[in-house]
């Protein structure tokens, strides 16, 4: 028995481990819904792998895709920047994690920073 599986195949792409489809076909790593939290909303800086910029990352909202898009944009219009929605968190350009917070506590959020 071989302890090696195939990872990339040059007609196919990536494989997913899990279920050694090409990932743009796999069905076992995409979710039906946001992933349960402990219902806190947790807004953290980052910068590493983004080239030295800065981002404000939005994580533990139990929303559906629309009510998170919609947010999103409700949220980068006040801080007046741009952002985008991946994998059930907000990502915001720039260092408005206060903002954010205070933003997120006064529609009902129980947020908190998070990070360093």
């Amino acid at each position: 028995m071989s302890n090696s599986r195939l990872v990339y195949s040059s007609d196919q792409g990536r494989i997913c481990p899990a279920c050694g489809k090409a990932q743009t076909a796999c069905i076992c790593g995409k979710q039906s819904g946001p992933p349960a939290g402990d219902g806190i909303v947790r807004v953290q800086r980052e910068s590493k792998g983004r080239g030295g910029k800065t981002v404000t990352v939005i994580r533990g909202l139990a929303l559906d895709e629309d009510k998170l898009k919609a947010l999103a944009g409700e949220l980068k219009k006040r801080c007046g920047t741009g952002g985008t929605v991946r994998e059930w968190t907000i990502e915001i350009q720039g260092d408005h994690a206060d903002l954010l917070v205070a933003e997120l506590t006064r529609r009902g959020y129980k947020a908190k920073r998070a990070g360093g």
